[in-house]
């Protein structure tokens, strides 16, 4: 993992956010880059949309490969969500960790996601340096969807600006 300074991950130590709740539970499904279901102990499941990033669409490039690199980070594990938020499609918004990982910046980090800037305020100021040095890190080396000349972001492929 690149970061742009010590600073920052030395901020990002320091600065958690105040989380209402962190459901712990095995990721049993994957929908997309940024969407998974996670069985709780009680068996029951939560769809848990990715706080802080957008991957690109499954028809989209780089769609599918991103859905591939979040299921070899979470499918199967025991993941710890934090989350406090439900958006209007009924899905839990929440920053996923792995053995104490963001796995969200990793998807950024790897070139599979953007940062989702409209959102930026909902994360912790740490969080919100954090996804944007991983976004600008990973624009610089022209990882994952960054070798593209001129990637669509999620957004407005949704729009249609394709």
């Amino acid at each position: 993992m690149i970061y742009r300074s010590f600073g920052a991950l030395l901020l990002a130590l320091v600065l958690s956010p105040a989380w209402a709740e962190v459901l712990v539970g095995k990721v049993v499904a994957l929908a997309d880059g940024d969407t998974i279901t996670v069985l709780d102990g009680s068996k029951v499941q939560h769809k848990i949309r990715l706080a802080g990033i957008d991957a690109p669409e499954r028809k989209q490039p780089f769609g599918q490969r991103a859905k591939e690199q979040l299921s070899h980070l979470v499918f199967g594990k025991t993941v710890h969500v934090e989350t406090e938020k439900i958006d209007r499609y009924g899905r839990q918004i929440g920053k996923v960790l792995i053995d104490g990982r963001d796995a969200n910046l990793a998807m950024v980090t790897a070139g599979l996601a953007w940062h989702y800037k409209s959102y930026q305020a909902e994360q912790s100021s740490a969080d919100r340096l954090l996804y944007a040095s991983a976004e600008e890190d990973a624009r610089a080396v022209r990882a994952g969807l960054w070798r593209e000349p001129a990637p669509v972001a999620p957004w407005n492929w949704r729009r249609g600006e394709r």
